[in-house]
């Protein structure tokens, strides 16, 4: 008999699969995963992921076999944790508090993650900041059996150029995918809203959708403020739109609650404007979509134009989307530094199965395996999960990433525009200056309100704190706070970044 121990997320093409699997389609949701996971493991053993597409993480015990098997998905839109006690049992879980409040877990801080999150602002590759935790990275799946544990990858990210396509071409393919995946995201009997932001991928989501709601942030600075943009587009397609919007004393507020939902620190500004909107959302609605994925399978960033001038030197500093701290300062910074622990290592084997794509391509794999995972999913999930809030991602899929596989570099970047060909694609629903609109980022005014003493008095508390005295040079951080206090706004993130670990270091060694 197989058991299904652990299981979350959202089997995409359930409808394939009961087929196959012969498995009766007016179950309930849980009724027919639970089959799905249960009578594809029977019929395809280790394979299984291979079959499916979705967001997912697992585990499931044959009591035949007296084996465990997890299994997380293809991006890690999910995540699963794994921990060894001392006596060889292992611990396992979708989620860390459920890990570390087991019997045989030691809490105890893996102080060489501190100085991975210093230079990327998120926890990147399998270690995490529990000691002994580790991630079971996307792609992999876990057997444990006889008290031996043994980790396997059944699939990862490849990249084959196919030359025989016009952007028109790519473009079709796209539009025909994304409507084939807006057809599988939910059932009929499901009612969902989406984000909505000024940029293309949100926007291409909600015109293939049948949502007839959406949800923005917007900010009291018209700087920021890109939440007319969403107005904008939401008006052109005929859907209503709700701004949330977010205030200083409500983002400051919350960072607490959000760090412990996070489990992990995340130094991403965004993510506590993210939270909040999620907040809001889920006051009106248990499920919801977001755009995310299109811009590292497409090559939406505009550093993406910067990769032919990298070159082969990319492998030399390229671990991902952020790198806002280098060695030389962190090892002033904090008082306990490790000459072999470097960003830079993450990704050494990945650079190795790289060999030979070009610089582009390079850039988007190791973005996907690193940022994607570490950064835009993992905030996804657990901000989702701290409000009760499902968010499906109709861009992440399997089906998406094998056209931008095959599709080649020149219609993803070029001198004018990045994301070309999924541009033109949404550019089939919506108007050209929206699928042609620059893109902007999630843009939040913490550079701003951190400077201003009306917001930032738990900010001088924490790193003036014990807790701040246990890890960092009190001095070295708060230069750096000063510098950027009288003027240096570019220091703010180095700020945002020690600070969230502080908080998340409270809520989880001091408080509990």
């Amino acid at each position: 008999m197989i058991i299904v121990k652990e299981y979350r997320g959202h089997i995409r093409n359930w409808e394939e699969l009961c087929e196959k699997l012969d498995i009766s389609t007016t179950l309930t949701r849980e009724e027919r995963e639970n089959e799905i996971l249960v009578k594809g493991y029977a019929k395809w053993g280790y394979d299984i992921g291979n079959y499916m597409h979705g967001m997912f993480a697992f585990a499931l015990f044959d009591e035949e076999k007296q084996e465990l098997f997890c299994l997380r998905d293809h991006f890690g839109t999910k995540p699963f944790y794994y921990y060894e006690t001392a006596d060889g049992k292992l611990l396992y879980g979708t989620f860390i508090r459920d890990i570390i409040n087991q019997e045989g877990f030691v809490k105890e801080l893996n102080p060489d993650m501190l100085q991975i999150y210093m230079s990327l602002t998120y926890v990147g590759g399998e270690d995490t900041f529990f000691k002994g935790l580790k991630k079971l990275m996307p792609g992999y799946y876990l057997i444990n059996k006889d008290g031996k544990t043994t980790i396997t990858r059944y699939w990862k990210p490849e990249f084959k150029p196919d030359n025989s396509k016009s952007l028109d071409e790519w473009a079709d393919e796209i539009h025909s995918t994304v409507a084939q995946m807006m057809s599988e995201v939910k059932t009929a009997d499901e009612t969902a809203e989406s984000f909505l932001s000024g940029g293309v991928d949100s926007s291409y989501v909600l015109a293939m959708s049948d949502v007839k709601h959406t949800n923005s942030c917007g900010y009291d600075d018209e700087r920021f403020d890109e939440s007319f943009l969403a107005k904008k587009t939401a008006d052109i397609l005929g859907r209503e739109n709700t701004k949330c919007l977010v205030t200083p004393e409500d983002y400051f507020d919350i960072v607490p609650y959000v760090m412990y939902n996070m489990e992990q620190p995340l130094g991403d500004a965004s993510a506590i404007a993210f939270a909040i909107a999620c907040r809001e959302t889920a006051k009106n609605t248990k499920l919801c979509y977001s755009g995310e994925g299109a811009d590292e399978f497409f090559g939406g960033y505009n550093m993406y134009r910067n990769a032919e001038r990298y070159g082969d030197n990319l492998k030399t500093f390229y671990v991902g989307n952020t790198n806002i701290m280098k060695e030389d300062e962190k090892k002033k910074i904090l008082k306990y530094y490790n000459e072999d622990v470097l960003p830079i290592n993450i990704v050494k084997n990945t650079y190795k199965e790289i060999e030979g794509y070009d610089p582009l391509t390079k850039m988007q794999n190791i973005d996907i395996q690193v940022w994607l995972e570490g950064d835009i999913y993992f905030n996804v999930d657990k901000m989702g999960a701290a409000f009760d809030l499902e968010i499906r991602m109709p861009l992440t899929d399997r089906r998406v990433f094998d056209i931008a596989s095959r599709m080649p570099s020149e219609f993803k970047v070029n001198e004018e525009q990045n994301k070309v060909a999924f541009r033109t694609a949404a550019s089939k629903v919506l108007p050209e200056d929206i699928a042609f609109r620059k893109k902007l980022g999630f843009i939040v005014p913490i550079r701003i309100w951190l400077a201003d003493s009306k917001y930032n008095a738990d900010v001088r508390r924490l790193l003036n704190s014990d807790i701040a005295d246990k890890f960092f040079n009190l001095n070295e951080i708060n230069a750096i706070f000063e510098d950027y206090i009288s003027g240096n706004s570019d220091n703010w993130r180095k700020i945002w970044t020690i600070y969230t670990f502080l908080v998340w270091y409270e809520e989880y060694f001091v408080k509990r």
